[in-house]
């Protein structure tokens, strides 16, 4: 029989732990939440509904079931829409516009010259600046992109990760500037360099250097910055890749584990580490599959931080994400069916329990989004919070045989992965030797056998019909505007200032030191993001992905 949450004893049960330890707390806390919750058709509902009281609930370990004892019932996720256009204004007239129609967090994508670390004017930059985000290269840039939005109150999240260390050095420097204490700062930055190696390759330097980089910035944020999280270990690309969700929940975790190892090998304080960490993962069409991927993950790294790291403190031990639903999943014919892809993506995330979620437009497989697909993407997050009612209850679908099996299975089967990844020496090793980028490849070709042969097929692309032209079209004029911008910058500073700041990057790196204030402090005296990311490759070296 299922019991329901607010039943304290049931034929003889003493009162459920949840009760006691997690939900009476919780509405000690918060009277507001407290009130009844019903159905259109006024049949009450309960805050969580179980088979077994004694069985953990939401915001117990280990987290199965939710991070927080109230999920939604208590704060909706935070509504992230991901964009990025060819300028910095143009960018943040869309933030600006995202807000104005509800949005609680801003998202921002980078073109690929600014992700890897080159300014706008330089000839590796050509071709690309402009072309799938924002370029930024300075400062005056990053003030530019968030002008008028209080960004010691606006979360924001970064997907940036070779370059990590110098963007959360550029929103230290913008808060400076702006006299802001940058402990007030909110929001994410990626700063997963490992999924880069595996997925994406945008990485610049050398595997141990970028991972010595991406402990400085966790370092600093815990020290400094210490409302900011300072990696999203990722998902996203790894199944953008060709993975399958098990893949991607392993792969994640395992790089977790390894991003664990190098702080505890820096010294730092493992509880403060899991604490600030957070994950980002894809939604695909597979509704019940996703839904169970994120409550095993959840699971398996309560687990790791408990088991592995010896990590007591359960706070630490929680799987904090963000989902953004499957970009490769959307198809240029017949696009508004898209609509729907995302739709079911999105209510897969948050009956999964999220913490914060970008829905993809419509438009996507054709261009950046237009601002009425935008604005439609949206609307889906918010009609699925306000008028659907999965959020009234926490873990709706938790009990359900196929979503336990479902669960269950996806824990063992990627655990299994996991110890196949350590007995091969960890993720360094195996992403040297081309193990996890074999693995990712062949479940793509597998896919893509299976699609060729029409065993599965996505609604709607075996009509003939044409393609619709791309509703954004990016400006042609953009690179000549960004190389006389940056001439400009650079022609107003004490050009004797900047070299020595670009010095004191280069013997910070030399020493093995940590790297982000030094590069705070060139920002600030105008050097630009491809002058700073230059110097830290003539330390450090370079590498290119020949995959």
């Amino acid at each position: 029989m299922i019991r329901k949450g607010k039943i304290l004893s049931h034929e003889g049960t003493d009162p459920s732990r949840w009760q006691e330890e997690c939900w009476k707390p919780f509405v000690a806390g918060h009277p507001e939440r407290a009130e009844d919750f019903q159905s259109a058709s006024g049949i009450p509902i309960d805050p969580l509904y179980f088979i077994d009281p004694a069985d953990p609930g939401p915001g117990e370990f280990p987290f199965t079931r939710g991070i927080h004892p109230s999920m939604y019932r208590g704060k909706l996720w935070t509504m992230r829409q991901y964009a990025g256009y060819s300028s910095p204004a143009e960018t943040n007239a869309r933030f600006r516009y995202l807000l104005q129609q509800g949005q609680t967090g801003i998202s921002v994508a980078f073109d690929l010259p600014t992700q890897i670390g080159f300014d706008s004017d330089d000839r590796q930059a050509h071709g690309e600046v402009g072309r799938v985000g924002v370029p930024i290269n300075t400062v005056d840039d990053f003030d530019e992109l968030l002008d008028e939005i209080p960004i010691d109150s606006v979360s924001i999240s970064m997907t940036i990760n070779s370059t990590a260390p110098l963007l959360l050095a550029l929103i230290v420097a913008l808060a400076r500037r702006r006299e802001i204490d940058p402990a007030r700062l909110r929001g994410t930055v990626q700063n997963d360099i490992l999924k880069e190696f595996i997925a994406r390759g945008t990485q610049r330097y050398p595997l141990e250097a970028s991972l010595k980089l991406v402990v400085d910035v966790i370092e600093y944020c815990i020290e400094e910055v210490t409302s900011f999280y300072p990696i999203s270990i990722s998902g996203y690309h790894i199944r953008e890749a060709g993975s399958t969700a098990i893949q991607e929940v392993a792969f994640t975790l395992a790089n977790g584990i390894t991003y664990m190892e190098a702080c505890r090998d820096r010294g730092l304080d493992l509880v403060a580490v899991g604490q600030r960490l957070s994950f980002f993962f894809n939604s695909h069409n597979q509704f019940m599959e996703e839904i169970a991927k994120f409550r095993a993950a959840r699971r398996m790294w309560a687990d790791i931080c408990r088991n592995r790291f010896g990590i007591d403190d359960d706070r630490a031990c929680q799987l904090r994400f963000h989902t953004q639903t499957g970009g490769s999943t959307l198809q240029a014919m017949e696009p508004a069916n898209n609509i729907v892809r995302v739709t079911i993506q999105a209510l897969a995330a948050v009956l999964g329990g999220t913490q914060s979620l970008h829905t993809n437009s419509w438009d996507e497989a054709l261009s950046l989004p237009s601002e009425e697909a935008a604005r439609l993407a949206l609307r889906t997050q918010q009609i699925i919070a306000e008028e659907s009612g999965v959020t009234d209850t926490a873990d709706p679908l938790g009990g359900s045989p196929f979503i336990e099996e479902l669960t269950d299975r996806i824990e063992a089967e990627a655990s299994a992965i996991i110890e196949e990844i350590d007995n091969r020496g960890g993720m360094l090793s195996s992403i040297k030797d081309g193990f996890i980028r074999n693995a990712i490849e062949q479940s793509a070709y597998e896919s893509q056998l299976a699609s060729d042969s029409g065993e599965i097929r996505a609604v709607g692309t075996d009509q003939e019909g044409e393609i619709p032209e791309a509703p954004f079209q990016v400006d042609a004029t953009i690179e000549k505007t960004r190389h006389d911008q940056l001439t400009h910058y650079r022609s107003q500073r004490d050009a004797q200032t900047a070299e020595s700041a670009l010095t004191r990057v280069e013997e910070t790196a030399r020493q093995g030191n940590n790297l982000i204030e030094v590069m705070v402090e060139a920002l600030e005296a105008k050097c630009t993001l491809g002058e700073v990311s230059a110097t830290l490759a003539a330390v450090f070296g370079e590498v290119q992905d020949h995959g």
